[in-house]
C-alpha cells in the first residue's frame, strides 16, 4: 500500500510540473528588459499626472483645450480624461470612474499592465497568457474593445451635459 501512494504522489507531481511548464516559462534577457521598460514608463505616466494634480497645475495649457467643446459646447469623446487620469493619479479611483468611466478603466488596465510587467522583470518568470493573448486576440478586437469603451464613456459623459443644460 505504501509503495501505491508513493507512486501517486510521485505521478502528482509529474503532472503538477508539466501543468506549471504550460502556465508560465522563464523569461529571456530581452522579455524582461522590455517587461522593465514597460513598468517604468507606466509608472513615471502616473508619476507626472500625480506631482501635477498635486500642484494643481492647469493640464489644459500643457495639453491644450478641447476644440471639441469649445465649438459645439459638448464633450467630445476624450472629454475628462486627463481629469479622471490626474484623479487616478492621486488615488481617487472612484472619483476617476465618475469623471470619465472610459478614462478609470484605461487607468485601470494600465495599472495591471505594469504589475504584471513588473512580476515578469523581477522574478523572470514569463506567463503563457501573455503570449496567447497577442497571439489569439487580433489587434483588431482590440482596436474594436478600444472603440466601445470611448463610446460607452462619451455617451455617460455626453448624458450628464446634455442633463446639466437642460
Amino acid at each position: 500500500m505504501m509503495f501505491v501512494l508513493g507512486y501517486s504522489n510521485v505521478v502528482k507531481q509529474t503532472s503538477q510540473q508539466v501543468n506549471q511548464r504550460k502556465f508560465r516559462r522563464r523569461a529571456s534577457l530581452q522579455q524582461r528588459v522590455i517587461a522593465a521598460i514597460l513598468c517604468a514608463a507606466i509608472t513615471a505616466f502616473f508619476g507626472v499626472f500625480a506631482v501635477a494634480g498635486h500642484h494643481q497645475a492647469d493640464m489644459g495649457r500643457w495639453l491644450g483645450y478641447c476644440g471639441f467643446q469649445q465649438t459645439t459646447g459638448l464633450p467630445c469623446p476624450t472629454c475628462g480624461m486627463t481629469t479622471a487620469t490626474l484623479a487616478f493619479a492621486q488615488g481617487r479611483i472612484f472619483e476617476a470612474f465618475y469623471i470619465q468611466p472610459a478614462g478609470g478603466l484605461l487607468c485601470s488596465v494600465m495599472v495591471v499592465v505594469a504589475v504584471v510587467a513588473l512580476g515578469v522583470a523581477v522574478s523572470g518568470v514569463y506567463f503563457r497568457f501573455i503570449e496567447r493573448f497577442f497571439v489569439e486576440i487580433k489587434l483588431r478586437y482590440m482596436i474594436l474593445a478600444l472603440f466601445f469603451v470611448l463610446t460607452a464613456g462619451w455617451a455617460v459623459t455626453l448624458a450628464r451635459a446634455l442633463a446639466a443644460k437642460s
